[in-house]
């Protein structure tokens, strides 16, 4: 049989199916055979909230949303081309996001009246049947039917059989896209290398998908897309977290402190505890705490003790934590506070991404107590910039604030990871000694950076006393006169204010130097910032962009960078925070652009947006 092959420049597919169907699974392997094959690709896992929501219902819909592209790719698509739904629920949910004549991959045993009913269609109505998909191209396949007859020979129970269905799924797909499955083979060997049974079952379910495409008349033609012209290196696929706990380990070796990590479980941060908890050959100690309190306690105490040391949480969790990071700023210790964000308030979203807590970061504790604060754009970025919260925590002697979001944290692109000589020295001085003239350690005598020194327990001669009430200046004393508490407010928020003067000034991303339009991000809006940016670009528009690493503070050029323009557009996923601290600080009138629903911002809409904005500037 012939068949045509057409080369893509562009794919967007979306994986639906119940929170049970294996879609995450079936998504992270697509991505890694995707990423071996040098395309440039950019993810989106889109989680249930509940923990196992009632099976077929709408609420348990589980989705893993992959873009892979000849051409670079900073945003896993606004729509896509092709939709796989292993059940009613699915479809319904997904819908919408598929592009008028995308491709439909059903499973049709999960389009039966039980399902049907559980998605909320009405009785006797089945999209498959009454029409109502003519815009689309629908590929009906019985993947449960097909999935039982490849493991006909194999004794396992019906139920342990459908669990390899998303395997037939993979395998069709790799067909249609002419991959090869070698590498999700060995995948399987390595997962299940202990339990030949289930090994087998999916290896023949995965081969029995691909034969499928291959000996099915009906499909007559077969996609591929080139490798993307990217800068030359060694490149693997990376998640946001999986990023901060490779850059953390790699601050941890540079600065040859060991690395302790406090943590309690909560999404969509867990993952960093998992991941760090697997390199204790690089000397690196988790502790999974009773609770968020007794996580960054721990954490201050390993800091107290010379380690580096770290917390994870999110939200809710970094609210928790408020008062022990008020003793932090107190003690003026070096700690990395990391905030994987997501919607709130209370526990609000739990799977679901959000950048609202900034405001948390500037100001959620009692008292005046200010803390640097660094963000990640992208789930590479999140290597260099966790690395660059360590440098500062360790040379300025103070806590750290991190942000991150869920759609960083699971997301994943190519990463051209660094040479470990490529990476920035963090050189960390401990006090070990009195100094020429000083007849009694001062714990609070300060160096140029304000930072004081740093001196471990038990080091002697350097005794001295550490708590959270309030410290004379220089001895470190407890002392309550309204003076020297003025005083002390006043240089902690200098020691942060000084920072600026060891950070990178800020860049633009892309665009003219001055001009009518500067969008200026923070955090996971890089793609869809940078892309809609440069759609309007290529346009002739004189658009630019900016985008925030530092945050608190803020790079000392950039008053100057705002000046430059007209108008400034904030966007945010939250309802305005940066916009607030920008307005405050810079006395300019920025104008903000703001989604709240637990997705990310698309391009298209930004693009939208901005070409309303230069339409009233000309």
């Amino acid at each position: 049989m012939t068949r045509k092959k057409e080369v893509l420049q562009d794919v967007v597919i979306k994986f639906a199916g119940d929170s049970g169907d294996g879609m995450q699974l079936t998504g992270s392997q697509f991505t890694n055979n995707t990423a071996l094959l040098g395309i440039d690709l950019a993810t989106f896992p889109d989680f249930p909230a509940e923990i196992r929501a009632p099976q077929g219902t709408l609420p348990g819909v589980s989705g893993f949303q992959l873009r892979f592209s000849s051409d670079r790719v900073f945003t896993p698509g606004d729509a896509c081309d092709v939709l796989v739904a292993m059940n009613a629920a699915a479809l319904k949910v997904n819908l919408t996001s598929l592009k008028k004549g995308g491709k439909i991959i059903a499973n049709t045993d999960g389009f039966d009246s039980k399902n049907l009913r559980l998605a909320n269609y009405p009785d006797g109505e089945n999209p498959l049947e009454n029409g109502s998909l003519g815009n689309y191209e629908v590929i009906k396949m019985d993947v449960t039917k097909m999935t039982r007859e490849a493991l006909k020979d194999i004794t396992m129970g019906m139920k342990e059989k459908d669990r390899a269905k998303n395997m037939f799924v993979l395998g069709f797909l790799y067909w249609m896209y002419n991959r090869d499955m070698d590498n999700t083979i060995g995948f399987l060997k390595e997962k299940f290398g202990k339990k030949p049974e289930i090994l087998e079952s999916n290896i023949k379910v995965l081969q029995a998908g691909y034969n499928y495409g291959d000996t099915t008349e009906t499909f007559t033609t077969t996609y591929a897309v080139d490798k993307a012209k990217m800068v030359p290196g060694s490149y693997r696929s990376i998640m946001g977290n999986q990023a901060v706990a490779y850059g953390l380990i790699a601050a941890s070796q540079k600065s040859g402190l060991p690395l302790f990590l406090g943590s309690y479980p909560i999404t969509p941060a867990s993952d960093i505890l998992h991941d760090l908890s697997k390199y204790k050959n690089f000397g690196v100690r988790t502790f999974q705490a009773e609770d968020e309190i007794a996580a960054i306690t721990t954490a201050i105490g390993a800091a107290y003790g010379g380690a580096l040391g770290i917390t994870t949480s999110s939200g809710p969790g970094i609210a928790l934590k408020g008062e022990a990071m008020g003793l932090a700023v107190m003690l003026e210790i070096p700690l990395v506070i990391i905030n994987i964000q997501r919607g709130g308030p209370s526990t609000g979203l739990p799977t679901k991404t959000e950048q609202s807590d900034l405001m948390q970061a500037y100001y959620g504790r009692n008292g005046e107590c200010p803390m640097p604060i660094i963000s990640a754009s992208t789930p590479g970025d999140c290597f260099e910039s966790v690395y660059e919260a360590v440098r500062i925590a360790v040379q300025h002697m103070t806590p750290v604030i991190f942000l991150s979001d869920g759609y960083i944290a699971n997301g994943a692109e190519p990463w051209k990871y660094p040479q470990s000589a490529d990476l920035a020295p963090i050189p960390v001085k401990f006090k070990t000694q009195l100094g020429d003239g000083e007849e009694k350690f001062q714990p609070y005598l300060r160096d140029e950076k304000l930072a004081r020194p740093w001196a471990v327990p038990g080091t002697a001669g350097l005794e001295h006393r550490i708590g959270g009430l309030e410290k004379q200046n220089i001895t470190g004393n407890v002392n309550y006169e309204p003076e020297n508490h003025q005083l002390m407010v006043k240089i902690r928020q200098e020691k942060v204010d000084k920072i600026a003067e060891y950070i990178p000034e800020q860049k633009l991303d892309s665009g003219p130097e001055k001009g009518k339009i500067l969008v200026l991000g923070w955090g996971s809006t890089y793609g869809a910032i940078k892309s809609a940016v440069s759609e309007l670009q290529a346009k002739g528009h004189a658009v630019s962009h900016a985008h925030l690493r530092y945050i608190r503070p803020f790079p000392k050029n950039l008053g100057d960078i705002l000046k430059n323009f007209d108008t400034i557009l904030i966007p945010e996923i939250n309802n305005g925070q940066l916009i607030k601290i920008i307005r405050d600080m810079y006395l300019v009138d920025a104008k903000g652009y703001n989604k709240i629903m637990g997705v990310p911002i698309t391009k298209t809409e930004l693009v939208m947006k901005l070409e309303e904005m230069v339409g009233r500037a000309n």
